[in-house]
Parts: C-alpha cells; structure tokens; sequence
C-alpha cells in the first residue's frame, strides 16, 4: 500500500504517525513544499515575540522520519489526476498512490497593494516568513517604526512581537475596538490598557489604501484612506489566511470554501481523503460544514483520517473550538460560540479569509442565543447560553473556570441549576460553575 500525504503539517504528519502504527509495512511519503522538518505553526508567536529560539519549534527531527520510515520530500504538488491516482510535483515528475491525503493547510492572504513585494513587509505565517521578519525587525542601526494592520489574534501576537524586537509600534484597527469579531467594548479596553502599558499606540477607524516604497525597494511608509501618509520601516500583515486549494483545482474534488469532506475525512474522489486547514467538515452545532484553522483540530482531524486510510471506519466527531492565547500578559479563552453582537450581514458566507486560531463556529449564530456577562478589573467573564445548555465561553483575565466551562460546553451538559447564579457578581458565577462541573465529573 503506498500512501502519499500532500502536506508536511499538523494534519499530515499526524495521519503519516497514525498510518505508521498501524501498517507497518506500508510506504508513506510525505511532500512539504517548504524546505522545513515539521515545526509547530502555533510557536511562531513565541519566537517574534523573544520567548523561544526559531529552531526549538521544530518539532519532528529527521530522526524521527527515518525511525518511523516516512519519507519526506520537499517537493511542491501542482495538479492531481484521481482517475490515475497520481499527483503530478512542479518539476514535472509524477508520484502514484493508494490512498493520497491532501492536508495543504492555510497560507496568509497577501497584502492586497501593488508594491506588496517591497522589503519590509512581513508575516507572521511560515518558518521562513518569520525569520525573515526577525531580520527586518532587528536590522539597521536605528530603531524600526512599524504597522501592524489585521484584526485577528495572528495581528495582536504580531505586534507584542514587534514591541518585543524593540519597534516602534503602531498598531491600525479598521473599526472602534480590538479584535471585534470576539471581544466586546470592555473586553477589548482590558486589551488595550495592556498594549499601551507596553509602548503600542493603538489608531482606531485606520485603513491602509497603499504603501510607498524607496528607491532600494523598502517599504518607507503607507497611504491612508483617509488621505494622510504615515511613515514607517515595518508593514506586519495579519489580514488572515486562506485554505490554500491550487493543488486541486482542476481534479474535481468538490469544495465550498475549502475542500468538502464527510465523516470519514473522505473527499468526493475515491482514495483521496482531506484534514487540517483546507478541509471543511461537519459541526453539529451549527448543522453546516465549517472551517476551523485550529491546531487541536488539524491534529485531531489527521489522526481520523489515518485511521480511515488504512481502512479502519472512524468517524470524527468535530469538537467544540477551544483557543487559549496569552498577549501582553493577559489570558484569554476563547470557546465555542464568542461573537459579541451577532447581527444581520455577518454570517461566514460573506467572509473570504481567516484568522490561524479561529473557527467558523465562534461566529456562527443558528439559533436565538442568551448571555451573561460580569467583569471586574482586568477579568471578565462572558456566557452564551442556548436554553438549557452553554454554547460558548470568553474567559479574560482569571482563568479559574476554563477547564470546567470547556467540559460542559463540549459535553452539551444541562445547566439549568447554574441559572440562578447568572446574575450574581463574577466570582460567585465562578465557584458555582467550577463546583457543578466538579459535581458532573463525580458523576
């Protein structure tokens, strides 16, 4: 049996790992288009941002390959034939195989301007892309005075890493608040109080039309919408990423926004299964097929569809989202359904790019959705309830009940004895919420 895996990521190298364990006889290759042993996507953050080397997040040795026999090639898939059962590589060789795993991930949306290829714009996206921001971020002989423009959590991590490389920070919001897809007004000033503790000014209703580069091809500064030109040395992109689906483009295979799998993992083209980023897969909760750029749910959905490449029938069951983040030494959790103020125009249908750490079902509203809210200080914590069950939590600050809320919002437990305390103060609805979980588990 020969399986090849389309993609050197969480999902890939999981399905490779899961394939190994239980065909011990089988050849598994693996294709990365980038020139990079598998390394944790997730622990670029803490590079830019000085808390770890760049070379300690890589997380599979060539060791490790070669114990497992997998064999990695760094090689980039241009076209699949699922008739012949062959991916065609850029460099014109072909490769057969049994059961083939598209597994491509996400990439960063570029920024959308016709000089987008000066020097000095940077992601936060890919091992290379963040080496060479350390580069531009620690260049020169003067202090570096950089924008970060993007309003998702990849966006805040790039500019606690800019603050931590010792730019100058400007950090430019479209709208009136901080990551307003997940946090509410307060939620979002908690943020901001810490930002600009540590240097950051925050310029809200900010909106880059261009940017301008030198003679030398660096960025020197951008255009506003507004009409002004701002000067700068740095432009961090973090717009959001796309399901990156080049690959498939002419082979068929079904897609909406990414590539439409069952519960199987299973694509429409027989022997060709999907994972990870570029997949869409079915919530229960929403009833839809959704997106989750979720590292959890890479991992979680690579290991499904090992099993089933080796011919064992394993339905995965998409988990609640779950993302804990800590910026500008805030915690923050994020669970299930977090959209502060669901409205009319919003659904994902509309939306063309995502954040990495997101998932569709934080957005999605299904149904009529109650909340409660309590904050005090730098903590907050926010409840959304359908009728008797919890849909999503957003923990800021204290994090004493996030494990507890996680338990009953994936178990779809009945809280109804919770319903008494919703209204009282922010600790209290703490200890009860910690104290029934407590009870559930006993159970």
């Amino acid at each position: 049996m020969r399986y090849l895996i389309i993609g050197n990521g969480a999902a890939g190298v999981t399905a490779a790992e899961t394939i190994r364990k239980h065909d011990k006889t089988g050849e598994i290759v693996v294709l990365s288009a980038e020139r990079q042993r598998m390394y944790s996507r997730p622990g670029l953050a803490y590079v830019v941002m000085g808390e770890v080397p760049l070379h300690q997040i890589v997380a599979r040795t060539q060791a490790w390959y070669d114990e497992q026999r997998i064999t990695l090639r760094f090689a980039r898939a241009h076209a699949i034939d699922t008739t012949a059962q062959q991916v065609q590589l850029a460099d014109g060789q072909t490769l057969s195989y049994d059961r083939l795993l598209i597994a491509t991930g996400a990439r960063a949306v570029p920024a959308p301007y016709p000089n987008a290829d000066l020097k000095g714009i940077v992601y936060l996206d890919t091992y290379a892309g963040t080496r060479e921001l350390l580069k531009e971020a620690r260049g020169g002989l003067f202090k570096r005075r950089g924008v970060v423009i993007g309003g998702g959590i990849t966006a805040l991590e790039m500019v606690e890493g800019f603050v931590a490389q010792g730019v100058e920070t400007h950090y430019f919001v479209r709208r009136d608040r901080l990551w307003s897809r997940v946090f509410n007004e307060t939620e979002a000033n908690i943020l901001q109080r810490k930002m600009e503790h540590d240097g950051v000014t925050v310029h809200y209703n900010t909106e880059v039309a261009d940017v301008v580069g030198n003679w030398r091809g660096r960025i020197k500064g951008v255009k506003l919408k507004n009409g002004d030109f701002f000067n700068c040395d740095l432009l961090g992109v973090g717009i959001g990423v796309r399901p990156q689906l080049d690959v498939i483009a002419e082979c068929g295979i079904a897609t909406d926004r990414a590539i439409l799998v069952d519960e199987q993992m299973r694509t429409s083209a027989p022997n060709v299964f999907a994972a990870g980023d570029c997949a869409q897969v079915y919530d229960r909760w929403s009833e839809k097929h959704l997106i989750d750029i979720l590292w959890p749910s890479a991992v979680a959905e690579g290991e499904a569809a090992g099993l089933n490449m080796v011919g064992q029938t394993r339905h995965y069951r998409k988990g609640i989202p779950f993302n804990a983040a800590l910026l500008f030494s805030l915690h923050i959790t994020a669970i299930g359904q977090v959209n502060p103020t669901p409205q009319e125009g919003d659904g994902l249908e509309q939306q063309q790019s995502w954040s990495r750490g997101s998932s569709d079902v934080w957005f999605t509203f299904p149904r009529n959705y109650s909340s409660a809210w309590h904050h005090t200080g730098d903590n907050s914590l926010r409840l959304v309830l359908d009728g008797s069950k919890l849909v999503g939590a957003l923990v800021v600050g204290e994090q004493k009940s996030a494990d507890s809320l996680r338990y009953l919002i994936e178990n779809e437990v009945d809280v109804t004895p919770l319903k008494p305390f919703l209204q009282t103060d922010r600790q209290t609805l703490q200890a009860e919420i910690i104290r029934f979980w407590r009870e559930q588990c006993a159970a």
